[in-house]
């Protein structure tokens, strides 16, 4: 929690702050009494100002759990808010967004139809400037972020503030990149600049430079683990080459000609056993001369796979636990000392209003509050309840307990409150409107969805072997049309007796709405371009989509609007709702994750690039060499035999696709 000693240096700064901006009113010379009264009354204005100001803005630091070790005069604070503001924040987001996405428009560039190396064509390369000039604006974007960051924590805090010191260097080196690069006319292979990208990601996401802290901090406990499973392999694979040497007979040579020929092999067979993804394979050889020999391979696995990895695992989950707790302690910390900050500084408000420099006040006017809360940016739902709460104390004061209690409202969760139904005269309209509120209509729509669903899958299953030119589309036209009739009919009976607010106001509304306004749309286009259904409907392709390239894409929506009975079934909406807490909560894991495959694919491009030739008449060269020209058949297990063409590192998208692929293939 916070201090009292930082409390008094805080106090002490802002009594300073405020003499020095009082005395600037007597530095001009002798002037009349009258001048000097208005003078001072102006100027205790713009004091009073300041301080309800940086009350404001260390509030707001406080409710996005940002530091108050920042500027506090009324030019900063100024640029403060502004540059914490949503527009300025966007901005910079679509910056970052906007350079990371350059990797798949830069050369090599990733806009080809396929990845396959047969059939790749690249549609569009950018020319030379063009992705550039784009990269320059992102980076004259970030220099003025890190300048006005730099700024805003003066020169001491700037000091202190690794990340600050990494961005600049960062920034540094990818605008010497960049200028080379420019020098070169993009005829370089190796751009730095893309490598470092990431670090603007990490940069400017408090959780995702948390995580990435706790990962360094994991690094020794780590490095311990991996070098008893260094340890582990090469002693299990000096006991493997001397377990399974060659002997005279070739039938006996299996294990050691096909896993255990060398080091390197030993080496390789054992790594891939550690995940399991060869096995049993690798132990069946000799498995099939002695069952002694599993012995070998069961001590290997519960060592190596059950205990080392399982450690590491533990480890792991052991540093990031104690490691995000500590973050979120840190966090509680900064809420609480910039609502003090907060309260200290309107005790300096009020002190300069009574003329006591000295003793201090504890309390706050209730009005000083009402006018801090009203330029405070928060969700409106908290600061209605706040200053509803402020509005109910019975004294024109606020104490430093109460003025922090007021702020608990931050740790709750706001309940949605929902438009009021349209009010309708006509006893009549009345009861409909309740019929059509009530829960047997969500009931019923459900049911029409799953029945739906069933003649779908029926018509696929008749269609499943029928080729395109025999198919009838009579049923599938007149099903999906009725379908869709009542799904518009369903959808106006919502926003008669909700209104169109309150249909609005849920999210499942807003979901089945955008599915049947699509759906009436596809279904008006085949009407428009085919005709109404009827027996052996199958007419030739006008326009974008053919028939049944429209029946699909429809199927497909009818099949995402299924989803709509998730938050009608409770266990069900329980396990949505926590798998969607899940994925906010992971967001910083994932955002690392993310980073990383970024780098990799990066370096695979610049290392791998045109390693893989493309097949010469189906059959690449340098993989069948070894083969006899009478025999053309393809070793069982190679890139070639296995069809894996579109797999490579050409360009940055096939390349973050094949490390996807290597690290989820079992």
């Amino acid at each position: 929690m916070e201090t009292e000693p930082l409390l008094g240096r805080r106090r002490s700064s802002w009594q300073k702050l405020g003499t020095d901006e009082s005395r600037k009113s007597d530095s001009s010379g002798p002037r009349s009494s009258s001048s000097r009264n208005n003078s001072s009354s102006s100027g205790s204005s713009q004091l009073d100002d300041l301080y309800i100001q940086q009350a404001a803005v260390f509030i707001e630091d406080a409710i996005k759990y940002r530091t108050i070790n920042h500027r506090v005069d009324s030019r900063s604070l100024r640029l403060y808010r502004w540059y914490y503001s949503a527009a300025c924040q966007w901005v910079l987001n679509t910056a970052i967004l906007v350079i990371l996405a350059m990797a798949f428009f830069e050369k090599p560039s990733s806009l080809s139809v396929t990845s396959d190396l047969r059939f790749r064509q690249v549609l569009w390369e950018p020319p030379c400037g063009l992705t550039e000039g784009i990269e320059a604006i992102c980076l004259l974007l970030f220099i003025v972020d890190v300048v006005i960051k730099s700024y805003l924590l003066g020169w001491g805090e700037f000091q202190k503030s690794k990340w600050l010191i990494a961005y600049t260097l960062v920034l540094a080196a990818s605008t010497v990149d960049w200028i080379v690069s420019l020098s070169l006319l993009c005829e370089e292979r190796i751009r730095v600049r893309r490598i470092l990208r990431p670090f603007f990601l990490i940069q400017n996401s408090s959780l995702m430079k948390k995580a990435f802290n706790c990962l360094r901090q994991t690094i020794p406990q780590i490095t311990s683990v991996m070098l008893l499973l260094a340890l582990h392999l090469l002693l299990f694979t000096m006991i493997a080459m001397l377990l399974f040497t060659r002997v005279q007979t070739n039938e006996d040579d299996k294990e050691w000609k096909t896993y255990f020929r060398n080091l390197s092999e030993s080496l390789t067979s054992l790594l891939v056993l550690l995940t399991t993804a060869n096995n049993p394979d690798v132990m069946i050889p000799a498995y099939s001369r002695r069952r002694a020999y599993s012995l070998f391979f069961i001590a290997f696995s519960l060592i190596g796979t059950y205990l080392l990895m399982n450690l590491l695992t533990a480890i792991i989950y052991n540093q990031f636990r104690g490691y995000l707790l500590s973050s979120i302690q840190t966090s509680i910390v900064r809420r609480c000392l910039g609502i003090r900050g907060a309260f200290e500084v309107l005790c300096c408000e009020r002190s300069n209003k009574t003329g006591r420099s000295g003793s201090l006040r504890v309390t706050v006017s209730t009005n000083t509050v009402l006018q801090v809360l009203q330029k405070v940016k928060m969700s409106s739902a908290h600061k209605q309840e706040i200053i509803k709460q402020a509005k109910a104390f019975t004294h024109d004061c606020v104490t430093a307990e109460q003025f922090r209690d007021l702020f608990d409202e931050l740790h709750k969760e706001t309940v949605k409150e929902y438009p009021p139904k349209p009010a309708y005269r006509s006893l009549f309209l009345q009861k409909l409107q309740t019929v059509f509120s009530h829960r047997f209509v969500e009931y019923v729509g459900n049911l029409m969805v799953a029945v739906h669903l069933v003649c779908i899958f029926v018509a696929l299953v008749h269609d499943a072997e029928t080729p395109i030119s025999q198919r009838d589309g009579f049923f599938s036209g007149v099903v999906n049309g009725s379908f869709v009739l009542y799904y518009l009919l369903e959808m106006a009976l919502k926003i008669f007796a909700l209104g169109i607010k309150g249909y609005c106001s849920y999210k499942s509304n807003l979901f089945d709405g955008l599915l049947t306004i699509i759906l009436m749309i596809l279904q008006l286009s085949s009407l428009v371009q085919y005709g109404l259904p009827r027996r052996g409907w199958n007419p030739e392709l006008h326009g974008l989509l053919s028939l049944w390239e429209t029946v699909r894409l429809a199927n497909m929506l009818i099949v995402f609007r299924f989803l709509r009975i998730i938050p009608n079934i409770k266990l069900m909406a329980l396990v949505a709702t926590s798998l969607f807490d899940l994925i906010k909560n992971l967001r910083a894991f994932a955002g690392i994750l993310v980073v990383a495959y970024y780098v990799f694919a990066i370096v695979g491009v610049v290392l791998f690039k045109d390693k893989i030739p493309p097949p010469q008449n189906s059959t690449n060269a340098s993989l069948t060499s070894s083969i006899s020209p009478a025999n053309l058949t393809l070793q069982c297990g190679t890139y070639e035999q296995l069809g894996y063409w579109p797999n490579n590192f050409n360009d940055f998208a096939v390349s973050y696709h094949s490390l996807r692929a290597t690290l989820i293939r079992e």
